[in-house]
């Protein structure tokens, strides 16, 4: 991956619609060689392009994420928790903690009530550290492409 790469990235982070005639110009390409270069990315697998929802546009008003040591396997936990609508996502640390999870909610009151009702049941479950935010936010997903 080159630094012509990296500004393809950069500006589909900023908008994953852009179309090829802009695309082009802003990373030093014509159209046509911009859109050779997303589709060898996309066909080396290194690159997907996908919708990525903003919980928080979708009705959710209490967001945190979940801090969560667990006794034995840590994977088991997760796929339990993936199947509940609450969950953005979650990932397995080799950290302080044995899992991160991302939850959102309608209010303050149902972000506690799925910690305490569903979150903390779960066998394997021994430490829970919740970190949340409230309120309006944009919700993106951004990494340094480069």
């Amino acid at each position: 991956m080159d630094e012509i790469d990296r500004a393809i990235l950069r500006e589909l982070q900023t908008d994953g619609r852009i179309a090829y005639a802009d695309l082009g110009p802003r990373v030093g390409l014509s159209a046509s060689a911009a859109r050779q270069r997303l589709q060898r990315l996309l066909d080396s697998k290194a690159v997907q392009v996908v919708g990525v929802t903003d919980p928080m546009a979708m009705g959710g008003q209490a967001m945190a994420l979940l801090g969560i040591g667990v006794d034995g396997d840590p994977r088991a936990v997760a796929d339990e928790l993936a199947r509940r609508s609450e969950v953005v996502y979650s990932v397995l640390t080799s950290g302080g903690f044995d899992l991160f999870v991302e939850v959102v909610a309608a209010g303050p009151r149902e972000l506690l009530d799925f910690v305490n009702d569903v979150v903390r049941p779960i066998e394997g479950i021994r430490e829970i550290r919740s970190f949340p935010y409230f309120g309006i936010h944009t919700h993106r997903f951004l990494w340094d492409v480069g």
